[in-house]
């Protein structure tokens, strides 16, 4: 008998706490009972009136907002497979990703509509375009409320675009029950209750948002938006709403902290704090446990690929303190980690290796790429490409990116990607692209190039000329030039770690 499907939580919820307050989305509020009627005829509008069979693609590129949520909620009851948009893509990956996915509608909310029609204007792409406003709201009045069937659990239901190794994004393609088991992950060790109130703040698009997305309406909790991550409105609703639990990653817990609105009083409402998605400075983290010994802290590590999590260093862990503070956790219930070797030995505790994982989480492909899916799933495990080490207690230490992965304010940014990019300018000769600190960010992406001869150009030609095929944040902060080749490797590759290391010394980052 199925059980890992959204129906068996989203319904009863919605009986349960029909009269209480469901959500706040600027002056806007609503019960449980008027927001479970709104989503039943999204439901029906999606396939009677847009032509959104239970397994095509939808694609939604808006803000955090109410409308975004009644579209995940929607396409988990069944009506649809939800494509969330990355709100930084460039128009070409944004076209790249429609064409791929062979999704038919698109809603965009008022902000992103030009961008996204600019990336399609002049395109074979058949798509229909819905505005999240009044176009939207009169598509709800059109339609009756309607439950769509329930659907099996292998059946799809999220493909979400994560950065491409080789310059394109790969679609994730996950099932009803790989999100709902990661949803019980993460209500088996954070907790989730009808005395919440969660605060939306980390983009919706991304995997980290789902324990919100899905988990809050599902507990009776109540769900608090801001359109985008902006401290000092963020203090705002925290203190306006008495927000209980949230999300951040490290960037915007320090934002929060040095902002001139910050004072500890106004976030005293706060219980549970989760972050994650990059490293966490022990400063930052002190000062936080320091300054809220009454906050419940947890880390999560995963990715788009495990549906978000495999591994958490819970409140206990973080009460505790001592080394564990600087690893990732343990394996979240139900999931196998292991370390092992180029050849796939699982390596014993302490020594160092690939990160490689089994969980009922995990995507069942990389959509239209086979050899990349077998390539990642190589003998039964995903193969995460970090490199970690496991201690006798389980506990998971990183020691160093995938790939050459470049973390900027807990956004993921393949170097490839951006090497691709300032490739193609007639003045390069070779490029490697590298992340330094920032102490905003993170890191930062930074570009070394080395010109070819006669040919010259500045570090605002090269921003320009990547800015045309790669998002605004995958675009080089800073560009150095050298004279010299960049120092390769035996088998050609640039010597990224010997690059990385004259910017590293003395900092946290493992080069």
């Amino acid at each position: 008998m199925k059980e890992l499907v959204y129906h068996r939580l989203f319904l009863p919820a919605l009986e349960r706490y029909g009269d209480k307050v469901a959500f706040h989305d600027g002056d806007d509020h609503m019960d449980y009972e008027t927001y479970g009627d709104r989503v039943f005829r999204l439901c029906n509008a999606l396939g009677k009136e847009l032509g959104v069979a239970a397994g095509d693609r939808f694609a939604v590129m808006a803000a955090n907002s109410r409308r975004y949520l009644e579209l995940y909620h929607a396409g988990f009851l069944g009506a649809g497979v939800i494509n969330p948009l990355n709100l930084r893509l460039a128009g070409k990956e944004l076209e790249y990703i429609i064409r791929d996915s062979g999704t038919k509608v698109v809603f965009v909310d008022q902000f992103f509509n030009d961008h996204f029609r600019r990336a399609i204007d002049g395109t074979d792409l058949d798509v229909r375009v819905v505005l999240l406003d009044q176009e939207y709201e009169d598509l709800l009045a059109s339609a009756d409320p309607a439950t769509p069937p329930e659907p099996e659990e292998e059946d799809p239901v999220v493909l979400m675009y994560t950065g491409g190794t080789t310059g394109l994004p790969k679609g994730v393609l996950l099932t009803h029950r790989a999100e709902i088991l990661n949803l019980y992950h993460i209500a088996m060790v954070i907790g989730l209750n009808e005395d919440s109130v969660y605060l939306h703040q980390t983009p919706m698009f991304h995997a980290a948002s789902m324990g919100g997305v899905l988990g809050i309406p599902t507990a009776g909790g109540e769900s608090v938006f801001i359109p985008m991550f902006d401290p000092g409105p963020v203090i705002d609703l925290i203190d306006k709403h008495g927000v209980t639990q949230t999300v951040m990653v490290p960037t915007m817990i320090a934002m929060l902290l040095n902002h001139p609105e910050y004072r500890q009083e106004r976030l005293e409402s706060l219980r549970v704090l989760t972050y994650g998605a990059s490293p966490m400075p022990s400063a930052l983290l002190e000062k936080l446990m320091t300054t809220f010994p009454e906050l419940e802290l947890s880390q999560g590590y995963g990715m788009t690929e495990s549906a978000s999590l495999l591994t958490f260093l819970t409140a206990d862990d973080h009460r505790k303190g001592g080394d564990i503070l600087r690893s990732a956790g343990r394996a979240a219930p139900g999931v196998l980690l292991t370390i092992q070797d180029a050849q796939g030995n699982v390596l014993p505790a302490g020594e160092e290796g690939e990160v490689c994982a089994k969980a009922g989480n995990f995507m069942t492909e990389y959509w239209n790429k086979p050899d990349a899916t077998d390539e990642v799933f190589k003998d039964g495990w995903y193969h995460t490409g970090d490199m970690g080490r496991l201690d006798r207690r389980g506990y998971l230490y990183l020691v160093d990116r995938v790939k050459d992965m470049i973390v900027t304010g807990g956004e993921n940014v393949y170097s490839v990607e951006v090497e691709n990019a300032l490739s193609t300018h007639p003045a390069v000769e070779q490029v490697a692209v590298i992340g330094i600190p920032h102490e905003t960010w993170g890191e930062q992406v930074h570009a070394i190039v080395v010109k070819k001869g006669g040919h010259d150009v500045t570090e605002d030609d090269l921003r320009e000329h990547a800015r045309q095929a790669i998002a605004g944040y995958k675009v080089p902060k800073s560009v150095e030039f050298r004279d010299e080749p960049i120092p390769l490797s035996g088998a050609m590759k640039p010597l990224k770690r010997e690059l990385r290391k004259p910017y590293w010394e003395g900092q946290e980052r493992q080069v």
